[in-house]
């Protein structure tokens, strides 16, 4: 290929809102239109006939990841307008032999998707002797959430054989032009064009990076840096529908109203209003991190006030969550610092030195660990076990950009349930 291919995966189940994404993609410099698994699941092989329509000077390519009955599907999709036909790698050898020579007959060709294909370069070599014309190094969604890449794959396949071979998978425009300069011949760009509110922009953006790959920075972050980094641009409700509405504290409000806290936790049970053991807790606690106090649930007694307030900013903590009541709220609220309680009263308890620092507490109905991700604004707080961390703080974007495309296509003028096409979604 005589420079790189933007493909841009159109993976929505409306229509209408492929095509509107689609043109918009198209004018911001796509050269293949896909038509995504879940648009061809929800609308059949009608996706594929009116992206053809649309789009008629356009390769389309049709995601149907085929593992069985290879010619029929082929056929389906080749006289349904698809130009490019995806089967999976990892599909029986007959099934493949049978999809190569119904794209022969039919004038297309075949891409074969690597999703969870265990050894990549020993399955790429075997495709190209079936008769595969395309290979696409692909990592699937929920890979991409635990942090796999498409680039890894491609590293191994890149130079072993002669077939263009595709890069997809949560790729960006740098993560597109780093793919490039890995090897890869298709960039296969999904949600970072899709959901963009500026999907024409989006689209110039990585076709800008695949062009000229080498003027991309691309950096390496830590991945706590990564995590901290999402969690403190998207909100807790994303992050609660990328838990599965799951991990929010119950009864619980941000004192000081319109701020943001994200960090790990350090964890502190304490008897009703002894203030000793959090105040303890800020001296071992590291920057960045949230104390998240177990006060016995206590709304009438405060074991958190303004002095253990700024002794916290002084250690660059990024926040306190209290089962219980804070005081000192007029001076708190002066510093903007993000303190979450359940309850406001001026009684403070004496410093007994009961409880601990480190264990294993339930706060606002959650088990909190030390360790495990606290994020809070105005909508709440909600809990991250550190375990999926990476995991739910990617889903969470993902999450993110769905709203930002949605709430683009509100403000030209649609509604909510025009856009999700809810009468056609609601359970029967």
């Amino acid at each position: 290929m005589s420079k790189p291919v933007l493909q841009v995966a159109l993976d929505l189940t409306e229509i209408k809102r492929a095509l509107q994404i689609g043109r918009e993609a198209v004018e911001g410099g796509a050269d293949w239109i896909e038509a995504g698994t879940p648009l061809i699941k929800s609308e059949g092989m009608n996706a594929v006939r009116a992206l053809k329509a649309e789009f008629p000077d356009h390769e389309i390519v049709a995601d149907m990841k085929v593992a069985d009955t290879g010619a029929l599907e082929v056929e389906m999709a080749a006289k349904a307008g698809a130009s490019v036909v995806c089967v999976l790698a990892d599909a029986d050898d007959t099934v493949i032999t049978e999809a190569a020579r119904a794209a022969d007959k039919y004038g297309v060709r075949i891409m074969a998707d690597f999703i969870n294909t265990p050894d990549p370069v020993k399955r790429a070599v075997e495709l190209e002797e079936l008769g595969v014309h395309l290979l696409n190094a692909h990592v699937g969604i929920d890979q991409q959430m635990k942090g796999k890449k498409s680039v890894d794959i491609l590293s191994e396949i890149a130079g072993k054989v002669s077939l263009p071979i595709g890069a997809a998978g949560g790729l960006d425009a740098a993560g597109a032009a780093e793919a490039v300069m890995a090897g890869a011949d298709i960039l296969l760009v999904g949600s970072s064009i899709t959901k963009a509110a500026d999907v024409r922009a989006a689209a110039a953006a990585v076709r800008k990076a695949i062009d000229d790959p080498g003027l991309v920075r691309i950096e390496r972050k830590n991945p706590d840096d990564e995590i901290r980094e999402i969690f403190e641009s998207v909100s807790t409700p994303n992050i609660s529908d990328a838990m599965h509405r799951k991990g929010a504290m119950s009864e619980i409000f941000s004192v000081c109203g319109d701020v943001k806290m994200a960090g790990k936790a350090l964890t502190v049970r304490t008897m009703a209003g002894d203030w000793a053991k959090p105040v303890e807790a800020i001296d071992l606690a590291g920057p960045g991190d949230v104390i998240v106090i177990n006060n016995e649930r206590a709304k009438y007694i405060s074991p958190w006030g303004e002095l253990a307030t700024l002794s916290a900013m002084n250690k660059k903590l990024a926040g306190i969550v209290i089962d219980g009541a804070a005081r000192d709220v007029d001076d708190i609220r002066k510093y903007k610092f993000p303190v979450f309680a359940t309850a406001l009263v001026p009684n403070a308890g004496e410093p007994k030195g009961f409880g601990e620092i480190g264990a294993e507490i339930m706060c606002c109905g959650q088990r909190v660990r030390n360790g495990d991700w606290i994020i809070g604004d105005e909508s709440g707080v909600v809990v991250v076990p550190k375990e999926r961390a990476y995991e739910i703080a990617r889903r969470a974007l993902e999450v993110k950009k769905h709203e930002t495309r949605i709430r683009e296509e509100i403000r030209r003028g649609d509604t909510l349930s025009s856009v999700v096409d809810l009468l056609r979604w609601e359970k029967r």
